[in-house]
């Protein structure tokens, strides 16, 4: 005769409370949910952006139209992450909404005026990046705040290569080699942080819900008091 053994069942995350700032918060489906939709996000963006280096370096016909679709899911992608993310500082993340949709607009605006591909019209026309680069910022700054929040050694990196490689093709200060370099480093540690993203534990990425709801209960005091 054979004794069964039950597996010990691993406790519900729900019912895990945290310890915050401002007092105890749990994490629910609903927030478990946004950090893996923030993170898919930037994997599809990784992924897309890696395509459209390879199409720098393995050059075809095809190769300009390529690279601006991936440009294109990269842009859709990013909008998924920053719908996601999880920022303190409510006008920060809006800031970098509003970058993200303006590096959209512009992006269309000067597809409309150039006739070639969006790509291969930055690479040729450099003061285009004046409208492009919002898309970049944007990226940038989530590349500050993982830096900020969780010590990145990529995403450090990323903050400086970024505007580097963007404002040295502006200005035509950097050789295409150099240019070419940057692209690769570039893409190279996007993947490698968009994979350890993949990783890490969750509840890192929600932060301190008892923060959020402070500084949430603070904003609507004070449009009270306003409207008052």
């Amino acid at each position: 005769m054979t004794t069964q053994l039950n597996a010990p069942t691993a406790p519900d995350p729900a019912s895990v409370v945290y310890e915050g700032q401002f007092g105890s918060f749990t994490i629910d489906p609903h927030d478990r949910q946004e950090v893996i939709l923030y993170r898919a996000g930037l994997v599809v963006a990784a992924i897309s952006f890696a395509i459209a280096v390879l199409c720098v370096f393995f050059a075809s016909a095809a190769a300009p139209l390529v690279a601006t679709i991936c440009y294109g899911l990269m842009w859709l992608a990013l909008g998924l992450s920053f719908a996601k993310i999880h920022i303190y500082l409510r006008p920060l993340h809006r800031a970098l909404q509003i970058f993200w949709a303006i590096g959209g607009l512009a992006s269309v605006a000067i597809a409309f005026i150039y006739p070639s591909p969006l790509a291969l019209t930055a690479y040729q026309q450099p003061l285009t990046i004046l409208g492009i680069g919002f898309t970049f910022a944007a990226l940038t700054g989530i590349f500050f705040k993982e830096a900020f929040c969780f010590n990145r050694l990529e995403t450090k990196f990323l903050a400086v290569i970024v505007p580097g490689l963007l404002l040295g093709h502006m200005t035509g200060l950097l050789p295409d080699q150099t240019e070419r370099g940057m692209l690769a480093v570039w893409a190279a540690l996007f993947a490698i942080f968009a994979l350890r993203k993949v990783i890490q534990p969750i509840p890192p990425d929600i932060g301190d819900k008892s923060v959020f709801a402070y500084l949430e209960k603070e904003r609507l005091e004070k449009e009270r008091q306003q409207a008052a």
